[in-house]
């Protein structure tokens, strides 16, 4: 497909779709997290560390879980995400649990527009900037936000699992950003026998484009993590290894999953 210019509206009904699905989902565990479970991974928190009175601006927040999740830690925290029926679910977990936390639903393109705050961390996890076709931009955003520094912590799903098919049986999609991904499919990761269809224009980012991406911002590279599992069970062939930690059953541990990154605004 060579005109994708359509990708932000056709995006944002599909993750409006699925909100209502997602929050109702076992994957999500909404009944735990209202008791007080944190949704945040070892992975970031090795690197987000104590952020008691930090000011958080926390990227794609989905409806808000990681977003309260950080609330709780102390920080004072603005969510972002195109979904409009998310954010709305988002700010009424905020009331329900009465956390102080804001916000905002606009394409984070945009969101220098419309938030005037600069913040100690930036933080964006799991199936994040494939969404995005242009990388420059999007570090662009991250540096914006940043008060001089300050940190994005980032931890996101390895490109490399992106190039499979959904079966894990061959390799399906090119590693490097060649062109955008136009994809159908029913049900979501989080319930896959959910009744609802949703169509999808995402984009594959290698390691580099990711990394030099950030560099050319003015950010610099402090730590580069690699994991071979997911903390997500939310792909298909897997099999759980260690409690909470998931791999392709047929790949092993042969396979980077997962990487994370920190890095600070010079």
């Amino acid at each position: 497909m060579k005109d994708a210019s359509d990708y932000i509206k056709l995006n944002k009904a599909t993750w409006n779709n699925k909100v209502d699905v997602h929050m109702a989902s076992s994957f999500y565990d909404m009944e735990a997290f209202l008791k007080g479970k944190s949704t945040l991974n070892d992975i970031e928190l090795a690197f987000l560390g104590d952020v008691s009175g930090k000011k958080i601006l926390h990227l794609q927040c989905h409806f808000g879980q990681d977003s309260l999740s950080l609330a709780r830690m102390g920080a004072q925290v603005t969510g972002v995400d195109l979904s409009d029926k998310a954010i709305q679910r988002a700010q009424e977990l905020a009331e329900k649990l009465n956390l102080e936390a804001t916000f905002v639903c606009c394409d984070i393109y945009e969101a220098p527009k419309l938030i005037d705050e600069k913040f100690d961390l930036v933080f964006t996890s799991y199936g994040t900037i494939g969404w995005f076709p242009d990388l420059d931009r999007w570090a662009g955003v991250v540096a914006h936000f940043l008060k001089p520094n300050g940190q994005l912590i980032m931890a996101d799903f390895h490109p490399v699992v992106w190039m499979y098919d959904n079966d894990f049986t061959t390799v399906f999609y090119d590693y490097f950003n060649v062109a955008p991904i136009v994809e159908a499919e029913t049900g979501t990761y989080a319930d896959r026998e959910a009744p609802i269809e949703n169509k999808t224009i995402t984009w594959n980012h290698p390691i580099s484009e990711i990394l030099n991406a950030l560099i050319d911002s003015g950010l610099e590279i402090k730590r580069f993590n690699e994991f071979n599992y997911s903390p997500y069970n939310c792909f298909n062939q897997t099999e759980e290894f260690e409690k909470g930690k998931y791999r392709i059953q047929s790949f092993g541990n042969k396979i980077p999953m997962v990487y994370a990154i920190l890095a600070s605004k010079k």
